[in-house]
């Protein structure tokens, strides 16, 4: 799509605001889907909008991820929504019965308003996302606006989940895709990526962007458990005299993933690779910028999960202003972590054991 308008948002409270901004001038129809929703400050700001546009004969619905949601929310948020007149759904709820399918969850992150306006990116509806409150310390997070013509590839995407969700429904789809085309700088790919296929495009697309990478690649995830090709493609980067740096978390949210996040270092560094960790707290954006030319910014982690067994999105862009945006988020980024490099060149052979049998757990991170 070439005539839509991007912004980037380093900071998940600005995007929140303007978030907000934009869901209280609906006028048809809002669509979210999020694989956390916490029933706390953050979400009940947009509750309280959502409310006063049903009453206002808006289309409203809401689709979560079980899983990502336990714990922060039940039956009864369901069953409230219903009540307001928001159409509410969960997706692949869960059993206490082995079923390997519940491995399988959705990770995306989307609003659509009027099919006019989406946002997307790496942040659920949580406090925590907006620093409402501080379980790991300050979090970081990031996320995109889209006006144009690329919001109707949100629309399809949210429709893809919405649709199986239930046997009842058949609704015409054309009747919220819009074609809205507004004046905006080069070219946004919207796009998707599900495990129930044979292509994993959100790996491709990070491979890619790799592979024609000339000058520097800059990546943040909250979570770095990699496959042996990418790892490769990443290596021979590095090799080839391309800049390389990753951001992780300083502060973890999860000590085992982190210690498995930490076993991928060494090999990586001893490439010329630089890894940083981000001090102020834990990173949870999924960014990556090639050359200050290509960027993403979607829910698409550096890990099995979201490589291969996660329903995922993101948005790929070039030649325009979000880039140059991104870029200015990772300087300051650089700035604010600590670049541990140097302490993972010489491992000791006990820990480089214990890394290898972390390994053996990768596929289930």
């Amino acid at each position: 799509f070439n005539h839509t308008k991007i912004k980037f948002y380093s900071s998940t409270n600005d995007a929140l605001e303007a978030q907000l901004h934009d869901l209280n001038n609906a006028k048809e129809f809002i669509f979210m889907e999020y694989h956390a929703i916490e029933d706390s400050k953050a979400w009940r700001q947009i509750e309280d909008i959502l409310v006063e546009k049903v009453k206002q004969g808006v289309d409203v619905r809401v689709f979560y991820d079980d899983m990502g949601s336990v714990g922060f929310i039940n039956n009864k948020f369901r069953a409230r929504l219903h009540d307001e007149g928001i159409q509410c759904r969960v997706f692949n709820p869960i059993f206490p019965v082995l079923n390997p399918f519940m491995n399988n969850r959705d990770h995306r992150k989307i609003t659509v308003i009027d099919g006019l306006i989406g946002y997307t990116g790496g942040y659920n509806l949580a406090d925590e996302y907006f620093n409402y409150t501080h379980p790991y310390g300050l979090w970081k997070d990031s996320g995109v606006r889209l006006e144009g013509d690329a919001v109707d590839s949100l629309t399809k995407i949210f429709f893809e989940m919405w649709q199986t969700s239930s046997k009842e429904d058949n609704e015409d789809l054309t009747l919220y895709l819009k074609g809205h085309k507004v004046s905006g700088e080069g070219y946004i790919i919207p796009y998707s990526d599900t495990p129930l296929d044979d292509e994993e495009t959100g790996e491709n697309v990070y491979l890619n962007m790799i592979k024609h990478a000339v000058d520097h690649i800059y990546i943040t995830t909250p979570y770095l458990i990699l496959s042996d090709e990418m790892q490769r493609e990443l290596i021979l980067a590095s090799k080839r005299g391309v800049d390389v740096r990753i951001i992780t978390p300083g502060i973890p949210d999860k000590a085992v993933v982190f210690a498995l996040t930490r076993s991928y270092y060494s090999h990586l560094v001893q490439a010329g690779i630089h890894i940083y960790e981000y001090t102020p707290g834990f990173i949870h954006s999924k960014q990556c910028l090639v050359d200050d030319q290509v960027g993403v910014v979607g829910t698409i982690n550096f890990d099995f999960r979201s490589l291969y067994l996660h329903f995922e999105n993101g948005c790929w862009f070039t030649h325009n202003h979000a880039v140059k945006e991104l870029r200015e988020d990772f300087d300051e980024l650089f700035e604010i972590s600590q670049d541990v490099s140097e302490k993972y060149i010489n491992t000791s052979v006990v820990l480089r054991g214990w890394r290898c049998i972390l390994r053996f757990f990768s596929p289930l991170m």
